[in-house]
């Protein structure tokens, strides 16, 4: 993977909170046991539950496949040893014991699960610290770039087995490179996993059929504590893994975090929070009430439907500015690599240029005749023919813009609020992560706000997965933010189509929505004439 899409997947430093109190989901106890003896012949597995019941004040259950390994180490470590135990949110469950005291070597995995990318964070249990981090593209891209085109695969004879295989194969593939010791992997002992609703199936193996068949219900939201064994990953095989919850079909985990982290769900200010990526969620709410929406929106800005579009990978044209006067181009590509195509935040920037320049009009098309814009040369362009977007890639871009604010107005209409109550504007995911502000408000892609109230939240999926494996506060807020969510279907809502036509304006059919913009062209207007 490029070192663009590794950037693009560390967790950002305004979100990667310290939590108040850690409460991981699984803790270790060193325990200095008595050997057995005539004042005292209690059964090796009684002796050590009741020890681990006092140390963690509730009751532990230990399950059969652990009680054969208790007497032989606990001879062969003279007694000395360290026990791992699960909160299983009623009782801690004993997973695994060890000789000696290993107290310090306590590990856990935030994992998200992308439709494109999947990452897998390794987080010491001791502190909440992100140890080292690992990311590859998800091998059931070879399945299907996108949700709809895999739950077909799935409905195939093996589908539904080789979609499994395939996200289990990337996540095992990314925890060796954490771990390449295998005999080292049993020493992380927990898991928790930030994904949309099909992700968590298809990781299962639960059938998605229903997931987009009316009336779009999956089989489950929220699938609670797993044994990291049944699922198949390659860590301690009694670690509990736990999956953020869905509120259905179209919000999954991955959005029930980044609301978590944002921290919008506690604030009395309305604020908008949208990711952007294979698929577009949207929430609007705050303390009192939230509500959400969701539907393809991202194959615009991962290059899926632009002539030279391409993933933030070597040779990807990443930054473009474009002289409103001399119309002359500079860009810059990831890796300084020679151009070889153009990625989102590229894209992003080349229409904002070209708008502000007046290459192209409010209703984003081209100027006096033209077809198409030329933003990397043939003699610099790794191809040796020119990299250019044309009005068929501004077109496809637009689809993908006015989806995005059709949706966030039709939310606001719903709720009978105003555009103008919007105080916070929190971007999540890669794209969020690394699109330019300036140029994304420019289009009318963000909401003219002070930029200040514009906030990254980097990858909020992986780090609500960090918080919740670190916290029980934090896994039963993430339940009751799944709870609290009203979600709006927006393929039923006859409004959204009059809404999407009227959205595919720069920056909007409403400029007074922006004026940092209109100031702008104003700007350029009096500098021409």
């Amino acid at each position: 993977m490029s070192n663009n899409n590794q950037k693009s997947v560390i967790l950002s430093d305004q979100v990667q909170s310290p939590l108040n109190k850690l409460e991981p989901l699984t803790r270790k106890v060193f325990l200095s046991l008595n050997p057995p003896g005539p004042q005292d012949n209690r059964a090796d597995v009684d002796q050590i539950r009741q020890v681990l019941e006092r140390s963690c004040g509730g009751f532990v259950y230990v399950p059969l496949a652990m009680m054969p390994k208790i007497p032989s180490i606990c001879r062969g470590a003279n007694w000395q040893l360290t026990a791992t135990v699960a909160d299983t949110g009623h009782a801690w469950e004993l997973i695994d014991i060890e000789p000696g005291d290993t107290a310090q070597e306590h590990y856990g995995l935030a994992i998200d699960i992308g439709t494109t990318t999947v990452v897998v964070y390794l987080i010491n249990l001791c502190d909440g610290t992100v140890l080292k981090h690992a990311a590859d593209y998800n091998d059931q891209i070879a399945m299907g770039e996108d949700l709809l085109t895999r739950i077909r695969h799935a409905s195939e004879p093996g589908g539904l087995a080789s979609l499994k295989s395939a996200v289990l194969n990337t996540l095992n593939r990314l925890i060796k490179r954490l771990y390449p010791l295998p005999t080292e992997t049993s020493k992380i002992t927990a898991a928790a996993i930030g994904a949309n609703t099909t992700m968590i199936h298809l990781l299962l193996g639960l059938d998605p059929a229903s997931i987009c068949r009316a009336p779009y219900t999956p089989v489950v939201n929220n699938p609670g504590l797993i044994p990291a064994g049944e699922i198949g990953l390659d860590i301690a095989p009694l670690a509990p893994v736990y999956c953020l919850p869905s509120i259905g079909s179209f919000l999954g985990g991955d959005v029930i975090g980044g609301i978590l982290v944002s921290g919008m769900h506690q604030q009395s200010d309305i604020s908008l929070f949208v990711d952007i990526g294979t698929n577009g969620e949207i929430v609007l709410g705050n303390e009192e009430w939230l509500v959400a929406c969701a539907g393809a929106a991202g194959p615009a800005l991962e290059g899926g439907v632009t002539t030279y579009g391409m993933r933030a990978e070597p040779g990807a044209v990443d930054h473009v500015s474009i002289d409103p006067k001399t119309g002359w181009v500079n860009y810059s590509t990831v890796g300084n690599f020679p151009a070889r195509g153009i990625c989102g935040s590229g894209l992003v920037d080349t229409l904002a240029g070209l708008f502000l320049s007046g290459i192209i009009n409010r209703t984003a098309r081209f100027q006096n005749g033209q077809k198409e814009f030329v933003i990397v040369p043939a003699h610099e362009a790794a191809s040796g023919e020119d990299i250019v977007v044309s009005q068929v890639d501004i077109n496809n871009f637009m689809a993908t813009k006015g989806a995005v604010n059709a949706a966030t107005d039709l939310l606001i209409e719903n709720v009978g609020c105003d555009w103008r109550e919007i105080s916070h504007f929190y971007a999540a995911g890669a794209f969020g992560q690394y699109l330019p502000i300036e140029s994304a408000v420019t289009i009318g892609l963000y909401p003219d706000l002070p930029r200040t109230a514009i906030v990254r939240l980097g990858n909020s999926s992986g780090e609500a997965a960090r918080q919740v494996l670190l916290s029980r506060c934090k896994r039963l807020e993430a339940e009751g933010i799944a709870g609290k969510v009203t979600y709006f279907e927006l393929n039923a809502n006859s409004a959204f189509m009059d809404k999407f036509v009227s959205s595919k304006f720069l920056p909007h059919t409403d400029l007074d929505r922006y004026p940092s913009v209109r100031g702008r062209l104003l700007e350029v207007f009096a500098d021409k004439s």
